[in-house]
């Protein structure tokens, strides 16, 4: 008979346990991978992600069958178990006033024990190893409790909604994954030796390029060799030769009213045949965008052309510059250039400070160096952001501070800001930076 008590006491500690590794595993569930596992015919998938998409009800279901175990195992054991201990401990000589209280303490405490640890850490930590599968594996018991305990499941259930509503708050997050958590997410990939480097920076890339409209990526017009259907066909020879592209761009009069481009291989076979040169009849038309358009848009626009390349706009019709397919895709896998030309990208000196490009786009400056950018802001490159700051033009070695850090301009293009030296601020850095900071 007391082994059987016993029996009793244990299974419905495993009963404890089993619900609490169900919870655990259904909470813990990625609805991207039950997904998966039910187009993969896994069973009990379905029921699975039917779980996770109504939180509420399943934890209710398992409160119910928690609170009931919890109940009767407390209840028999102590009725039970704690009875027979106590015979026992007055057999052995102890006052029948001290025996009662001292067996119940004990049983109670042993139960207490093997509850935690068989029926809540063991299967807790079980679930996390691998919550889809098991979750997978119990939806179908708990989708038969759910339905058998319909009632106080619906009494459980709608009071919690109507005490979150009460609390103004909403019954599920409205972002469930956000950019930082799939970064954090990529990073420990990496850390695991699941993916490569590269391809954690190519991953970011493509990030990145979801929130950056076309003018971020552009070559701006004054870097563009360009040719003037005006020019006569002296002129227009020199540009050529002079120009290592393919592909060059036409304007008629100003260089903001650009009217398409013309291929290198098209006029070399027109003076090869010892033809007259007519760059206008060239003119091949290309795209014209907004310089307001997304990346991953501009991207799909080239995906139906043959010719790659677009011009970017403004709002007044002007032309800002040029984008290519080369462009979007350097934003993702990083530069072409070939070796040994100057770089372009960001440099990381001994002292740990960054010398950085004018022209890089802010995102992926703030991803190298460990900035943090404002959630709202109105410029998009390093030379964009120091302008915010000082907000007038800047003379050379002028610096802003901003962020923690310190920006100094070193080199300017006329008015453009070319190279940027940043480092982290210090005491000695910020009276000298007072000026431009913000």
């Amino acid at each position: 008979m007391l082994y059987l008590e016993l029996l009793l006491v244990l299974g419905l500690v495993a009963l404890n346990g089993v619900l609490a590794m169900s919870e655990m595993a259904v909470v813990s569930s990625r609805p991207g991978r039950l997904k998966a596992m039910r187009d993969r015919g896994v069973p009990g998938a379905r029921m699975a992600l039917a779980l996770t998409e109504n939180p509420g009800r399943f934890l209710s279901t398992v409160q119910v069958g928690i609170t009931l175990v919890g109940i009767l195992a407390g209840a028999f054991s102590g009725a039970s178990l704690g009875a027979r201990l106590s015979e026992w401990l007055i057999a052995a000589g102890i006052d029948h006033a001290w025996a009662e209280p001292i067996g119940f303490a004990i049983v109670v405490t042993a139960i207490t024990y093997v509850s935690l640890i068989i029926g809540e850490l063991v299967p807790k930590q079980l679930a996390l190893k691998n919550p889809e599968l098991i979750a997978c594996r119990v939806a179908w018991p708990m989708t038969l409790m759910s339905k058998a305990a319909a009632p106080f499941v619906f009494l459980l259930d709608g009071s919690g909604r109507a005490l979150i509503r009460l609390f103004g708050q909403t019954e599920s997050s409205e972002a469930q994954v956000t950019d930082e958590e799939i970064r954090t997410i990529i990073a420990e990939a990496e850390s695991a030796g699941v993916i490569e480097s590269g391809e954690r920076d190519m991953i970011a890339g493509v990030m990145r390029l979801g929130d950056r409209p076309v003018r971020v990526m552009m070559t701006p017009l004054n870097d563009i060799d360009m040719l003037n259907v005006e020019d006569d066909t002296a002129v227009l020879k020199r540009k050529i030769i002079a120009s290592p592209h393919s592909r060059i761009p036409v304007h008629a009069g100003d260089p903001e009213n650009a009217i398409g481009i013309v291929q290198i291989k098209d006029v070399a076979d027109i003076l090869l045949d010892r033809k007259k040169l007519d760059i206008a009849a060239l003119v091949q038309k290309v795209p014209l965008i907004p310089e307001s358009m997304p990346a991953l848009e501009a991207m799909e626009l080239f995906r139906g052309s043959s010719i790659h390349l677009a011009f970017v706009q403004d709002e007044y019709g002007r032309t800002l510059g040029i984008v290519t397919a080369a462009d979007l895709l350097e934003a993702i896998a990083g530069s072409f250039e070939p070796e040994g030309a100057d770089a372009e990208g960001a440099v990381e000196r001994d002292d740990g400070s960054w010398l950085l490009p004018g022209g890089m786009a802010v995102d992926e400056m703030a991803h190298k160096i460990g900035f943090n950018l404002p959630p709202k802001r109105r410029y998009d490159t390093v030379a964009g952001l120091v302008l915010d700051a000082l907000k007038h033009l800047p003379s050379l070695g002028q610096t802003a501070v901003t962020g923690g850090w310190r920006f100094e301009v070193i080199d300017l293009d006329g008015r453009r800001i070319d190279k940027v030296l940043a480092s982290r601020v210090v005491a000695t850095h910020r009276r000298a930076g007072r000026k431009g900071s913000i």
